[in-house]
C-alpha cells in the first residue's frame, strides 16, 4: 500500500490527511486481534492461528482494489479487515518460537524469522513499481495477496506449533528442544493481574510503543518521503525504499548472533537485552536527526537505511524480551505489549498526514526521537531478562 497509495492518491484525488487515515486504518484493525492472537495461540497452538489469518489478510489484500473502487469507506473497513488478519501473526511466531528454540538460540531465531518480514518488504517495494507501470495498481494486490494461498498449502503439510507433535522431529533434536528449559505446559487461565503488576511488563509496553511510532511511520510513509522531499518518481521511490529494510534484515541476523554471543560468554540475559534495545532506540533516534543537515538525496536514503538498521537490534532487544520473562505466555505477552505498538501505528500513521499539512518532515521526525529518547530511559530503568513468572 506504501507504493500504490501514490498512484491511488491521483486517481482518487486523495490529500495528505486522507492518505494517512488510509494508511492508519490497517491498524485498526491490526489493533483488535493483538492479545486474542497471543491468547489463541497459547491456548491452541501457534500453526493454526498463523495459518487462519494468513488466509483472511491474503483474501482482504485481493479484495482492496475492489473496496477502492466502490468507496473510500469501503477501502477503510477492507485495510482494518486485513490488519485483523495480519494481528496474529506476531503473537502466533512468538508462541511458535517458545516451543521450538532452547534460551542459547533464542536472540539469533527470533531476528532470522522476524527477518523474512523485512525481506516481505524488499519484495514488496521492489516489484511494486513494476507491476503498476505495466498492469496498473490493482495488480499488487492481486498478485501479493495470491501468494498466501501457496504458503497456506505448505504451512498445513509442514508446520506444527510444537515439537511434540512433530513426527519427523529425530529423538535427539527433540531431547534438545524440550529439555531446553522452557515451560511447555498448555494455557488454560492467563494471570492478568499477575501480568500486569510487573513493572518489567509495563517496560516492554512503553518501549513498544516508542519503537513501533517510529516504525511505522517509515513502513507506511517512505515512498511518499522519497516522492515528495527527495523528487523520486515511483520507480525510485519503490527501490531505493528498498535498502532500508534490506539492511533491517541483515542488521538484524547481525543483533541475534551478537546477543546469543554475549549470552553464552556469561553476560546476564538483562544486560544483553538493554544494550541490544538501546541500540534499537538510540540508532534511528540520531540518523533521523541528521535529516535535516544532509544535503544531497544520497545521503538522506543513507541515513533512512541506518536508522532501520540501527532498529532491527530491537529483535534481540524488546521482542526477544517477551519469551524471557514469561516463556509460557510469550504469545500473550507479545499481543499486550504489540497492541501498545499497533496503538503508535494508529496515531503514528495519520498524525504525520495532519503534521505534513500544518508543518514539515523535520517536525515529524523530532516527534520520533523524543519517543526514542523516552523509550530508552524506560527501557534501561524497568526491564529485566530474568523470568519474572511461568
Amino acid at each position: 500500500m506504501s507504493i500504490a497509495i501514490l498512484p491511488m492518491s491521483q486517481e482518487f484525488n486523495w490529500n495528505s490527511a486522507t492518505v494517512g487515515l488510509i494508511q492508519s486504518s490497517f491498524f485498526w484493525g491490526y489493533l483488535l486481534t493483538q492479545i486474542l492472537g497471543g491468547i489463541w495461540a497459547d491456548k491452541f497452538g501457534g500453526k493454526v492461528v498463523l495459518g487462519f489469518g494468513v488466509v483472511w489478510w491474503s483474501m482482504a489484500t485481493i479484495l482492496t482494489p475492489i473496496a477502492a473502487r466502490i468507496g473510500l469507506p469501503y477501502l477503510l473497513v477492507m485495510r482494518a479487515f486485513m490488519g485483523i488478519g495480519e494481528g496474529v501473526a506476531m503473537p502466533a511466531m512468538n508462541n511458535i518460537l517458545s516451543k521450538w528454540i532452547p534460551v542459547s538460540e533464542r536472540s539469533r531465531s527470533l531476528s532470522l524469522v522476524y527477518s523474512g518480514m523485512y525481506l516481505g518488504s524488499v519484495v514488496g517495494l521492489a516489484f511494486s513499481p513494476f507491476l503498476i507501470q505495466n498492469l496498473g495498481w490493482p495488480s499488487v494486490f492481486y498478485s501479493f495477496g495470491s501468494l498466501g494461498s501457496i504458503w497456506f498449502a505448505f504451512w498445513l503439510r509442514k508446520a506444527y506449533s510444537s515439537p511434540k507433535d512433530d513426527p519427523d522431529l529425530r529423538p535427539e533434536e527433540k531431547r534438545l528442544i524440550l529439555e531446553g528449559g522452557v515451560s511447555k505446559a498448555p494455557v488454560s487461565d492467563i494471570p492478568w493481574k499477575l501480568i500486569l503488576s510487573k513493572p518489567p511488563v509495563w517496560a516492554l509496553i512503553i518501549s513498544h510503543f516508542c519503537h513501533n511510532w517510529g516504525t511505522f511511520i517509515l513502513l507506511t510513509w517512505m515512498p511518499t518521503y522519497y516522492n515528495q522531499v527527495l523528487k523520486f518518481n515511483l520507480t525510485e521511490s519503490g527501490l531505493l525504499c528498498v535498502l532500508p529494510w534490506l539492511t533491517m534484515a541483515i542488521f538484524a541476523n547481525i543483533g541475534g548472533w551478537i546477543a546469543d554471543t554475549l549470552v553464552s560468554k556469561g553476560v546476564s540475559i538483562t544486560a544483553v537485552r538493554k544494550i541490544m534495545q538501546s541500540i534499537g532506540f538510540l540508532g534511528p533516534a540520531f540518523f533521523l536527526t541528521q535529516l535535516s543537515h544532509v544535503k544531497t538525496p544520497a545521503m538522506a536514503v543513507l541515513c533512512m537505511a541506518c536508522s532501520q538498521g540501527s532498529d532491527a537490534f530491537s529483535q534481540s532487544g524488546l521482542y526477544s524480551n517477551h519469551q524471557d520473562i514469561g516463556p509460557r505466555y510469550a504469545g500473550v505477552l507479545l499481543g499486550l505489549s504489540n497492541t501498545a505498538g499497533v496503538l503508535a501505528g494508529v496515531f503514528g500513521t495519520a498524525a504525520t498526514g495532519y503534521i505534513l499539512q500544518r508543518g514539515s518532515w523535520n517536525d515529524v521526525f523530532k516527534v520520533s526521537v523524543a519517543l526514542y529518547i523516552i523509550g530508552t530511559l524506560v527501557w534501561n530503568i524497568f526491564s529485566t531478562g530474568e523470568k519474572i513468572f511461568d
